[in-house]
């Protein structure tokens, strides 16, 4: 019976397009207490990927979490892709992961439980992968299912990747293509063929485990993943925390297949728009911009690539390496500036 069952009927959100919008986050987040303890090197100040606590002068633990309804209708590749984008903080901050706990929501009458077990599944797939135990979790009864990871990872204390590490001069690689949200927009309405689905599936289980290598092997500073807050939305975080300005060639952003043909049709998801009004106050779009590409760049992703800033006399060795283990689409995408603004350019 759940090999029938299409988790993606439950949703109209799926995947990382569920977030709150990150405006409204701000808001909420703007005056919690402030975190006074010096091993704490990493905490919400900066809306960075993960939190970051120092052991030892040889040590750090990067402790995240993130979990989502489903962004796809097989039970075990949503349990795929959850994991993976449950890991990428740890990644994206150059990082390990080795511990993870199962977190779960499953409506228990409405759903055949077999749906619930193949989920766990495909998470354990990708965490023996990742060389991360799964120790345990925690399930409650909800409608729509949702599924995640909380995750413990390990860094050394003076290698640790943050979002407020960019540096002007610096070359931005993004690692993977962009259009996640479109094209399972596309799917739910029938609109995408099946093959761009299946890249787009396939692209959100790639693990950003060997980016994590590359950032460490070139001395990044600065990184962050791509998820719910779309290309853009991250970049803004960015360019905030490190007190910075990007300029972004907009001709350079690499699609997966159909997603911008699927945007010209005017398939772009509300979370698109709600990540655009998020950026506009940092935003400056030269003349001849192709409108589909910017919104593109505010679609909000699932398992998104790593974007660093990398020094520019290592962007060619990065790039080589990156290619190496996979990454084939990486491509630099623009340059870190002194402006404090997001500039978008052809």
């Amino acid at each position: 019976m759940s090999e029938k069952f299409d988790l993606l009927s439950t949703v109209e959100y799926g995947g990382c397009s569920a977030k709150i919008p990150a405006a409204i986050l701000d808001s909420v987040l703007l005056n919690l207490p402030r975190i006074t303890d010096a091993n704490v090197l990493v905490d919400i100040d900066t809306h960075d990927d993960a939190g970051v606590y120092r052991i030892s002068d040889e040590l750090a633990l990067i402790f995240t979490t993130d979990f989502f309804p489903s962004i796809c209708s097989d039970p075990f590749e949503f349990g795929q892709i959850a994991a993976t984008n449950s890991l990428s903080d740890v990644y994206a901050m150059g990082g390990e992961p080795f511990l993870a706990l199962n977190l779960a929501m499953f409506p228990s009458s409405q759903i055949p439980l077999d749906a619930y077990k193949q989920i766990l599944e495909g998470a354990a797939d990708v965490a023996q992968k990742a060389k991360t135990i799964i120790i345990g979790g925690h399930t409650i009864d909800d409608y729509p299912p949702k599924f995640g990871l909380a995750v413990i990872g390990r860094v050394k204390p003076d290698r640790v990747i943050t979002n407020a590490g960019l540096k002007p001069g610096q070359k931005l690689i993004l690692t993977k293509p962009i259009g996640t949200g479109v094209i399972v927009a596309g799917k739910r309405i029938g609109m995408v063929s099946d093959s761009a689905y299946r890249a787009a599936l396939d692209n959100m289980k790639v693990l950003n485990d060997k980016a994590a290598l590359v950032m460490q092997q070139f001395g990044v500073t600065g990184a962050t993943d791509v998820t719910g807050f779309g290309l853009l939305g991250h970049l803004a975080k960015m360019l905030k925390a490190s007190g910075v300005g990007v300029s972004i060639d907009t001709t350079c952003i690499p699609f997966l297949p159909e997603a911008y043909q699927l945007t010209d049709e005017g398939c772009i998801p509300g979370a698109a728009f709600r990540n655009l009004e998020f950026i506009e106050n940092v935003l400056e779009t030269q003349d001849g911009v192709d409108y589909n590409t910017k919104m593109l760049m505010c679609d909000a992703q699932t398992s998104g690539g790593i974007l660093m800033g990398v020094n520019p006399e290592h962007v060619n060795d990065a790039l080589e390496a990156l290619n190496k283990f996979g990454y084939l689409q990486s491509t630099v995408i623009g340059e870190v500036t002194n402006s404090n603004k997001l500039l978008l350019i052809r």
